[in-house]
């Protein structure tokens, strides 16, 4: 569990880094206007769900050196965890979110128990609400919510046994943190 706990601090660490979308360009700007305005209902909705992806972690041989690979071929804002990539929420345009890329040692039990050589974070909103509904649906709850500054953790297995991360983000924490992001 100790080595969860440092685990979740590292990957808090390794999520400022992020791809803003400008609309500045007019075409862009005419195809948002013909689009249906967020209603009241839209901005304000809670219901439990998935509302993007939060990360993807993948194992490999050197972490480093393929990190250092992607920052130097791709272009990735890289530190030493991976790369954030900057984005805007969708109903608050204002507010900049975070997906976090990571590339693990080939080793790490971080994924445990999938013996899949990758795991998905999953942006949620009402990390609670979306657990009961889980639970009673017969989905295997791997651990219980765990909470930290930066938003609430708690880990699910898919019918084909792949372990996925739940995250109900707080990310003016990353904002706060600053850094250099991919964008």
């Amino acid at each position: 569990m100790e080595c969860f706990k440092k685990m979740k601090k590292l990957i808090a660490i390794l999520l400022p880094a992020t791809l803003v979308i400008s609309c500045n360009n007019t075409s862009h700007t005419s195809a948002r206007q013909s689009e249906p305005q967020k209603t009241e209902k839209t901005m304000k909705d809670n219901t439990p769900k998935v509302t993007g992806i939060g990360g993807i972690f993948f194992k490999t041989k050197n972490p480093q050196e393929t990190r250092e690979w992607y920052g130097k071929h791709l272009g990735l804002a890289i530190n030493e965890y991976g790369s954030s990539f900057e984005t805007r929420n969708a109903n608050r345009p204002e507010e900049i979110n975070y997906t976090q890329w990571s590339s693990f040692g080939e080793n790490t039990e971080y994924f445990a128990p999938s013996k899949k050589e990758f795991m998905i974070n999953y942006r949620v909103q009402n990390i609670e609400a979306l657990v009961e509904n889980l639970r009673s649906n017969g989905v295997t709850i791997i651990d219980s919510i765990e909470e930290y500054e930066y938003g609430k953790f708690v880990h699910i297995m898919d019918p084909e046994g792949n372990k996925l991360e739940l995250w109900e983000p707080v990310d003016s924490v990353f904002t706060a943190m600053g850094g250099e992001t991919t964008k």
